[in-house]
């Protein structure tokens, strides 16, 4: 069972790559661009640097997580990065980009994530997945957030 379960995993790997390169593909310069930021801050977070990856949020920034009930800035958002940091790492992580619109110095980005972080606490491993709209502005030749919404979806274990 576990050996049709694992066959049936790879194939929809494999499908959801085969998407998301195909769509990459079409891409204009401008959205690779933006792409590329996403990425960047992506990298910053999973680095345990609280610091980089807030270097990437503008100061006028308001993101609202479904976890949350109201908006949070940049103050806020910066506690529950730390103290998320301070839990767990980031061991593993991958994103999948939906949709990229880009006008003039200003973008949005829909796309999912999932991710695995190991728990300081217990030492175990958690998946979790999600979804983001990223809002951002390009400031100095550099992408950075002035707002999102999204965050888990998965299950909490």
């Amino acid at each position: 069972m576990k050996r049709i379960y694992r066959s049936i995993s790879i194939v929809v790997f494999i499908v959801l790559m085969a998407t998301v390169t195909s769509f990459a593909q079409q891409w204009t310069a401008e959205q690779q661009d933006v792409w590329a930021g996403v990425e960047k801050y992506w990298k910053a977070s999973s680095s345990g640097d609280a610091q980089a990856f807030l270097a990437y949020f503008d100061e006028s920034y308001m993101g609202w997580e479904y976890q949350s009930k109201v908006p949070q800035n940049k103050a806020s958002t910066g506690k529950w990065i730390e103290y998320g940091m301070q839990r767990g790492k980031v061991v593993f992580y991958t994103l999948s980009p939906v949709a990229i619109w880009v006008k003039g110095d200003f973008a949005f980005v829909d796309y999912f994530y999932e991710q695995v972080v190991t728990d300081n606490e217990t030492g175990k491993n958690k998946a979790r997945s999600g979804k983001w709209t990223d809002i951002l502005m390009k400031k100095d030749g550099k992408w950075v957030l002035i707002g999102d919404h999204g965050g888990q979806t998965s299950k909490s274990e």
